[in-house]
């Protein structure tokens, strides 16, 4: 029994095709990264050269400071998204719990912080019930969340009649800006936030469970993976967030509106969906929606300032969407096919080359 010398030759080495497929699928991300940045700034060129006001520093201080309500709110929907599910109730909990801010400090003459605590608790439960519907009876999110969006949005008009609650300068300390900063605390918090939830996200377990119920729910619940919890959890958060975000817009505006944050989930989608996270779940960056935010909030704000008509400023982001979603996938089958090419050229690991050892008879 003598063993074959040929079977013994030393692994190949990597060949150039190898490294290039291997380089371009760790970089994806970065590259999507550096393409939205790209898109920011040519919309701010664009909009500086069609109006002689948007590159002002007030201009730039007031898109900055009106964003921080959308920011935390695409956060939890990039949560919820990436476990494979949809939360539509975001703009009527917000409603709903800046409602009950109001009336607790306006009608009730509680002080900031517990206002803002039942306010963020109020945010909890309704997350808690979409989550505990849609997980734990199997109902599809988009279902559940539809109906919690009309009850909380009643509930809302039911407990202010309708009426909007004027609060005044008590709650404007958050959402002013600050001296010498031009950015308001709320806006520095939002960076906070999502800063806390990107790396919840992508370096935590809880994180990689995730992804791993969004992308296949059945072999992550095979793999021990609880995946109804998670799913719980991810609702959760969401209610939290945008309870948070309706303290962004009472103290910006002074004024808790039951009409408020109509059509904040369909911007907080669209922003989601721009920063590249998938609607099927499995696969999304807390970061690049972010990203989205900003890219929606300086396109409305441009179109404003060159005298585009509502009509038409709908039309075009609805444009920037579409273009969006097939732009993802296009990239997403570019990446996959790198990654399947980089598998076929990439060297035999050592466990896999001991494997091929065979003895001659």
């Amino acid at each position: 029994m003598e063993l074959n010398p040929a079977e013994h030759a030393p692994p190949p080495e990597p060949s150039q095709q190898h490294w290039r497929f291997r380089s371009a699928f760790r970089l994806t991300g970065f590259a999507d990264v550096l393409g939205m940045l790209a898109v920011l700034g040519i919309l701010i060129i664009l909009f500086g050269f069609l109006s002689r006001h948007f590159l002002a520093l007030r201009t730039l201080q007031s898109v900055v400071n009106q964003v921080p309500d959308l920011m935390v709110i695409a956060a939890g929907m990039t949560l919820v998204l990436v476990a494979g599910g949809i939360d539509l109730s975001v703009g009527s909990v917000l409603a709903l719990s800046g409602v009950i801010l109001g009336m607790a400090m306006a009608d009730w003459g509680w002080p900031l912080v517990p206002a803002i605590a039942l306010c963020l608790s109020i945010g909890v439960v309704c997350g808690l019930a979409n989550g505990l519907v849609s997980a734990l009876w199997s109902i599809p999110s988009f279902i559940v969340t539809l109906g919690m969006l009309e009850v909380a949005r009643g509930i809302a008009y039911l407990v202010t009649n309708s009426q909007t609650k004027y609060i005044g300068p008590r709650i404007e300390v958050v959402g002013q800006p600050l001296p010498g900063l031009g950015v308001s605390p709320a806006f520095l918090i939002a960076i906070v936030v999502v800063l806390s939830a990107h790396i919840l996200l992508t370096r935590t377990v809880w994180g990689r469970y995730v992804q791993a119920a969004g992308a296949n729910e059945q072999a992550a619940r095979f793999s021990g993976i609880n995946t109804r919890r998670i799913k719980l959890m991810t609702f959760v958060l969401s209610g939290l967030l945008a309870a948070l975000g309706s303290v962004f817009q009472v103290t910006r505006l002074s004024s808790a509106d039951p009409n408020g944050g109509i059509g904040m989930e369909l911007s907080a989608i669209a922003a989601v969906v721009i920063g590249g996270t998938s609607l099927l779940g499995g696969r999304g960056s807390v970061f690049r929606s972010v990203l989205g935010v900003l890219i929606i909030a300086v396109l409305q704000t441009g179109l404003a300032q060159v005298g585009a008509t509502e009509p038409t400023k709908r039309l075009i982001t609805g444009g920037v969407i579409v273009l969006a979603v097939v732009a993802d996938i296009h990239r997403r089958r570019w990446s996959n096919a790198a990654a399947s090419a980089w598998r076929r050229v990439r060297p035999l690991t050592p466990r896999a080359e001991k494997s091929t050892f065979r003895r001659r008879p």
